[in-house]
């Protein structure tokens, strides 16, 4: 594995990798601005320039120094090289290129939005000057709106130009473009279009200032507040990563968690919004055909319990579950197993997943590679859920069948997990309500809940922990974000109990029955680790 020496310390690497990538996965920063290993290299920002000692080509263990600064994002690590990024002339680059991209921006930082992560604000504390040689006035560039998601603060950008190459290498669809000449210099949209693409959000992250701001999230929330939790997405089957980052109970953005098999960098504005549901129009109170009881969250299971024993007493096969296929596999499971135990021949049955369209597929138009798809299908878990049809077997059909099996009166009672309930047509909502007995678990007081026996509400995605199986079969673990609301519960914590389990639910506890009950791949599943660190500045002197 070729090595190299950076400040005294020796940096391994893989591959072909540029002496900035090298150092950023050997956890070393160099400072840099219009660097991202998901865009293309243009070198512009100059705060990465570094001295270098080369190998000489005609004798290896010779050294040659180069005699000008490079930029280390656009220079190849070699085997051998001697890279300073901490030596006079270098630390005076760092400063000049600070003082430079400072002289226009505006001393803004307690009512900027990035303040608490914004690469300029640290870098003028790691890499700057202590004090402005700049007296005349500074430019003053207007705020823009220039997208259905993001406001443009034109006198706080730097000129990186990272937006404007993700929109024209990652969603191909180039809105943005750098307009005008030196102090003039500005980023813009094109006369007439506006910043409207599936991944628009997505510039908002990539900009290393507060230039590029969304508008959802726009002066709601200090950011040094916010907790972050990784999680995976609960609106396509793709399993895109992300950040669930919060306070205080409440969720106030969704960020994308890189993972280089599934999503890299980014994800779709589906994702990065459609969370408001969390807080919004929640079921809190359990409701029996359409009337709020006043139920502690013991008495509604025990009322569930009894509601599906009578109902199945004598009458085997006359029962049946619908799985969701927004639930993670452990709680379905669950649900599966308990109503089993109580009605061997019952039936199960899963939500079909709703399907938008055609898959979205990004390239990038210079290479044709592909850049990012967002998936028509937008179940979670469909996989999951057919994996614990498959392995319980018995008396198992699909959605579109159960209409004509409750006509023929073989099935009379049914409870319901499914929330919302795919894209079930009217003769399917029709049929369930003209049960003997209808139990739903729901997030919401909509769809079937205000015609059921009895309906419970269950926490969202957000409130709990599990896994999720993506359409490719990957398995992948979320963990819980903020506290379930009041008198609401994990699916799987109701099953939990019903099956008179020891101690709080547990999903970790739940992949283990899985494994043993044949589905070995969920036990090695583990919940990705995340840790809040605080890093302290490093200040070097000249």
């Amino acid at each position: 594995m070729p090595t190299m020496d950076v400040d005294g310390k020796k940096i391994a690497w893989e591959g072909k990798k540029m002496i900035l990538q090298a150092c950023l996965d050997a956890g070393m920063e160099i400072p840099h601005y219009c660097y991202h290993q998901g865009l293309s290299i243009v070198a512009s920002c100059r705060i990465c320039l570094v001295e270098i000692e080369s190998p000489d080509p005609k004798d290896p263990a010779k050294l040659v120094k180069v005699p000008k600064l490079v930029p280390s994002c656009q220079t190849p690590a070699v085997d051998g090289m001697k890279v300073h990024s901490i030596s006079p002339k270098s630390i005076a680059n760092q400063k000049a290129v600070m003082e430079f991209l400072l002289l226009n921006h505006p001393l803004d930082c307690p009512v900027c939005d990035q303040a608490g992560e914004c690469h300029l604000q640290d870098y003028s504390y790691q890499y700057g000057r202590s004090e402005s040689r700049f007296e005349e006035d500074k430019a003053k560039k207007p705020k823009k709106d220039i997208g259905k998601h993001v406001v443009l603060y034109s006198d706080r950008c730097i000129m990186c130009t990272r937006c404007v190459r993700f929109t024209r290498e990652i969603s191909g669809t180039g809105e943005l473009a750098v307009f005008g000449r030196g102090h003039r210099e500005e980023i813009d949209v094109f006369q007439g279009k506006s910043l409207d693409n599936p991944l628009s959000g997505n510039v908002i992250d990539i900009c290393p200032v507060g230039a590029l701001l969304d508008k959802d999230f726009l002066f709601t929330q200090r950011v040094w507040f916010l907790k972050k939790v990784p999680s995976i997405s609960p609106f396509s089957s793709g399993g895109e990563n992300i950040f669930i980052e919060h306070n205080q109970g409440r969720v106030y953005r969704i960020k994308p968690r890189f993972n280089a098999n599934v999503n890299k960098w980014w994800i779709s504005d589906d994702i990065r919004y459609g969370w408001d549901f969390v807080h919004n129009n929640r079921l809190q109170t359990p409701v029996a055909k359409g009337v709020p009881q006043e139920l502690s969250a013991a008495q509604g299971i025990g009322q569930l319990d009894q509601a599906v024993k009578k109902a199945a007493a004598g009458n085997a096969g006359s029962t049946m579950l619908i799985l969701n296929a927004f639930d993670s596999t452990e709680e379905m499971f669950l649900a599966a197993q308990w109503m089993r135990r109580i009605d061997p021949q019952a039936w199960l049955v899963v939500t079909e997943p709703k399907i938008d369209g055609q898959d979205q597929i990004f390239k990038n138009p210079a290479s044709g590679a592909v850049t990012h798809i967002i998936y028509a299908e937008k179940a979670p878990n469909r996989r999951g859920a057919e994996k614990v049809l498959a392995k319980l077997g018995g008396n198992v059909c699909k959605l579109v069948d159960v209409p004509g099996k409750i006509r023929a009166g073989q099935v009379r009672s049914a409870l319901v997990l499914a929330d919302p309930l795919g894209h079930a047509d009217q003769e399917l909502e029709t049929a369930l309500v003209g049960l003997e007995t209808l139990l739903v678990l729901s997030t919401r007081p909509d769809g079937l809940v205000s015609q059921a026996t009895l309906a419970l509400p269950v926490c969202t995605w957000a409130e709990k922990s599990g896994v999720f199986e993506n359409h490719a079969g990957l398995i992948q673990a979320f963990k819980q974000a903020i506290a379930p609301l009041d008198n609401t519960r994990s699916t799987g914590s109701i099953f939990w109990d019903l099956m008179d389990l020891a101690g709080t639910y547990d999903a970790a506890a739940v992949r283990h029955m899985m494994s043993e009950a044949g589905l070995a791949e969920y036990d090695a599943v583990a919940l990705p680790e995340h840790h809040e660190t605080i890093e302290l500045m490093q200040f070097t002197e000249l």
